[in-house]
């Protein structure tokens, strides 16, 4: 059963277009279920999506993997090259986020079998990250692994390759350095807060959202001197508990517009589908600072800032795609980590497929158990049927031990005779090595 991996990230797509296919965690058991219940001859699969990426991990027949979505199979170019059909899957997200599917074949990829696997094992260990080497990522594969779990939608395929790509991460992180050096979107934005106020211990951040990267951000503010936090949240006690291990004050997000002229920094980061801070909302808090320079950070995807925020005067708003060069100066101590990582993927990527064909032989085995069984258990109820019926025993014996024969041999023999007649060199010269006298 081929396995595929199907998505877009930072590297092949846009913000505006990567947050129109992004799933929002607690969506994930309604998009499981819609894709199982749309895509024929799916039987597993697992959504990753993340502010740098969407991608659908999923086991199905081999029509399902091929089948393109329209007739063009494949005509349109990209850059002077020609784009492969997209698959099923990739039709079900195209209509899924209200996406033209040719369009997003321009910015998608697919990986098969091992491929897939060795993909998912780079994104799990932070190699395929805009963040080379980022923790985050491995705690957002186990998260989409989770609710592929409790949906229903994962089994031994797509089990097997989760867990190893897991394991690898692990030891990348572990054995590796590829973890030292800060390098993280929170890091680059504090970073690039630097570059605009020259004393952070007196500037006064907002925090919205209370997730991990909301989190990560916090500590580089605390360890930047930044120690006027805030944190707005849709569900307030979670804020509390962050701001109480800040020393800060937490507010609903509703509280938000009222208050936003307080605060040089404002770092947003929600699951919010909408923008939550609008140009209006910013453009009035500007004109209350009597146009003291705000910073603006979003990290969202999709965006919780409108875009157009950046237009406003002594206004500077980053997007998650502005901190790729911040993010660059820091990525040199880790690129001997990323070669000794790159090594650990492609031994996990073996590992793999070994033991996926491993499991394949093994429930070949079982089949071919299980059908030698049904015959035996034929022969013996006819033999026992002769037996009653008066006939000799010799000659029950003899008939039950040719039929048994004939009857377990055909299969192979006609598998014989097929690798004869297509020259099938390597299974001619397996069946010559186990089965020659």
């Amino acid at each position: 059963m081929p396995i595929l991996a199907f998505g877009l990230n930072h590297r092949t797509a846009q913000i505006d277009l990567r947050e129109r296919v992004a799933f929002a965690e607690s969506d994930l058991p309604a998009a499981l279920t819609a894709l199982r219940d749309n895509v024929p001859d799916l039987t597993e699969a697992v959504i990753l999506s993340t502010c740098n990426r969407t991608e659908i991990y999923c086991a199905l027949g081999e029509a399902a993997a091929q089948a393109p979505v329209s007739a063009s199979n494949g005509s349109a170019t990209a850059n002077g090259h020609a784009l492969a059909p997209l698959p099923l899957v990739g039709r079900w997200l195209a209509e899924t986020s209200g996406l033209e599917p040719e369009r997003l074949r321009e910015v998608a990829y697919v990986h098969r079998d091992e491929r897939a696997a060795w993909h998912m094992m780079r994104v799990a260990s932070g190699l395929d990250s805009q963040v080379l080497g980022e923790p985050q990522i491995m705690g957002q594969v186990k998260v989409a692994y989770e609710s592929a779990r409790e949906t229903g939608t994962v089994g031994s395929e797509l089990g097997l390759m989760v867990e190893t790509s897991l394991r690898i991460a692990k030891r990348v992180r572990t054995e590796t350095a590829i973890g030292r050096n800060p390098v993280s979107v929170a890091y680059a934005a504090v970073t690039l807060a630097r570059s605009i106020f020259a004393d952070l211990g007196s500037a006064h951040a907002l925090l919205i959202g209370a997730g991990e990267t909301i989190d990560l951000v916090a500590q580089h503010m605390q360890r930047a001197g930044i120690t006027a936090i805030s944190v707005a949240n849709r569900t307030l006690e979670r804020a509390a508990t962050l701001a109480s291990r800040l020393g800060g004050d937490a507010m609903p997000l509703t509280s938000v517009a009222d208050r936003l002229a307080d605060f040089d920094i404002v770092v947003s980061s929600t699951a919010s589908p909408l923008p939550v801070i609008g140009k209006g909302t910013v453009e009035r808090a500007v004109k209350r600072r009597r146009h003291s320079p705000m910073f603006m950070v979003d990290i969202a995807v999709p965006r919780d800032i409108e875009p157009e925020v950046g237009e406003l005067s002594d206004v500077y708003l980053y997007s998650i795609d502005d901190l790729t060069e911040i993010i660059g100066e820091n990525l040199a101590g880790r690129e001997g980590a990323a070669a000794e990582a790159e090594q650990m993927v492609v031994e996990g990527a073996a590992d793999y497929a070994r033991e996926r064909r491993m499991r394949a032989g093994q429930a070949v085995l079982r089949n071919y158990r299980a059908e030698a069984q049904e015959l035996r258990a034929a022969a013996l109820a006819a033999a026992r049927r002769r037996l009653d019926a008066g006939q000799e025993p010799d000659q029950i014996m003899e008939r039950l031990a040719a039929d048994l024969t004939n009857k377990l041999m055909h299969r192979p023999t006609v598998a014989i005779r097929q690798a004869s007649a297509h020259e099938d060199e390597a299974v001619l010269a397996w069946l010559r090595e186990h089965y020659s006298a």
